[in-house]
């Protein structure tokens, strides 16, 4: 298979990112329609979506052994199929247990392509030396807007939720369709290759209890505890505890999610400019510099500033941490993936807990320590070193004659 253009590999992947933005966004965005079909409670909601980041950390023994024989091409193409199917089901599940059984299949399709498009984005900076993964993991956030606004023109028209899931699950189709050709293929693991063989240094199987894995999970882990409680908590936060009104109130989730996408945007230029690690622990401390702040200063202009910390510091640490975890092996990445969904499900759930025992500040609070302890281990976490395009340019070849990216 000939290699492509470091420009359709790019414009492929990140299809890939869309596909899955899209597709969550979709499901989600019809959740009160689905709890309407269903007859179902509060509490039935809550657990269905848990189900769904439970079967998403439980994947793991079973990602890292399809990345092994698959390899993340055919895998990511598999679990995108995989997630068409699964819509489709839940457009016409009759009942709560199938429900759940659909939403937690979803999660383990979902654990699938997210740890195989990764690998797809830590392969396309590693085979161009150039960086990328920060404007990929924007393409997810288009994808859940387009989603969302897919599902407002179509419910203007009809309620239908078979008819809706049609006309996404055609939209979804054409994504992995078009991307197919332009996904690169897969290099050998660094466990396999003839300098490993040669000196004899290392071993086939990956352990689970590599300390250096271990931390890039825990980075993983403390990211996305940040980023997930700011989607769950601002909004109520700024209500309850700010007292904003409910005009303003829900402007936190989108200065989040709008400073996020535009520093995705941009991050990448940062990274070959500072680095992947200047870039994580600069980012991790003015996200908790900037919260701490503004949970001290109060008022409106505060916190939604502060907000907006988050937003910008936060955006590259997941990117830059798969990225990390992509050199030592799909196994270091399919479990550094798992700790990632397990915080991102588990923060919502913790800062709840914390909020109930000493106020919603103290909740934000942990927040704010979350993103801190994402720059201690930071620290230690050994990052990748590449040139900067200005300082050390890559020379003219056919690979990269040509090249337009989304920077």
């Amino acid at each position: 298979m000939p290699t492509p253009s470091f420009s359709r590999a790019k414009w492929s992947i990140a299809a890939l990112f869309c596909f899955l933005g899209f597709q969550y966004g979709t499901w989600v965005s019809r959740l009160p329609a689905l709890k309407t079909r269903l007859d179902l409670g509060a509490g039935e909601v809550g657990l269905l979506l848990m189900a769904c980041g439970a079967g998403a950390a439980a994947a793991f023994p079973l990602v890292a052994v399809l990345m092994r024989r698959l390899g993340s091409r055919t895998l990511s193409l598999a679990s995108a199929l995989a997630l068409i199917v699964v819509l489709a089901a839940l457009s016409v599940v009759p009942n709560y247990p199938l429900a759940l059984l659909a939403v937690c299949a979803d999660g383990v399709a979902v654990g699938c392509l997210n740890v195989a498009m990764n690998a797809q984005g830590a392969a396309l900076e590693s085979s161009y030396d150039r960086t990328a993964m920060s404007q990929l993991h924007a393409t997810f956030s288009a994808g859940l807007l387009t989603a969302a606004l897919l599902t407002s023109g179509v419910t203007s028209l009809t309620q239908s939720v078979p008819a809706h899931f049609a006309v996404a699950g055609a939209v979804l189709l054409l994504l992995p369709v078009c991307a197919r050709r332009g996904l690169l293929p897969d290099a050998p693991a660094p466990t396999e290759t003839a300098s490993t063989k040669a000196d004899g240094q290392r071993t086939r199987r990956w352990s689970l209890t590599s300390g250096l894995t271990l931390l890039m999970g825990a980075a993983m882990t403390f990211g996305t505890i940040t980023e997930g409680a700011m989607n769950d908590w601002s909004t109520l936060y700024l209500k309850d505890t700010v007292k904003a009104s409910s005009t303003v109130a829900p402007l936190g989730i989108a200065v989040v999610s709008a400073t996020m996408l535009l520093a995705r945007a941009c991050a990448d230029r940062w990274r070959d400019r500072w680095g992947d690690g200047p870039v994580v622990r600069a980012g991790s401390a003015l996200a908790a510099v900037g919260l701490g702040l503004a949970l001290l200063t109060g008022g409106v202009p505060a916190t939604l500033l502060g907000f907006a910390c988050v937003g910008l510091g936060a955006a590259a640490i997941t990117p830059c941490v798969y990225v990390a975890a992509a050199e030592r092996g799909s196994d270091a990445l399919s479990l550094v993936a798992a700790m990632g969904t397990t915080g991102l499900l588990a923060g919502p759930a913790l800062i709840g807990f914390v909020a109930t025992a000493g106020g919603l500040t103290l909740g934000m609070a942990t927040v704010a320590a979350s993103a801190l302890a994402v720059t201690a281990t930071a620290f230690w976490i050994p990052w990748n070193i590449r040139r900067s395009p200005e300082r050390d340019p890559l020379p003219t070849t056919p690979d990269h004659e040509d090249v337009t990216t989304l920077r």
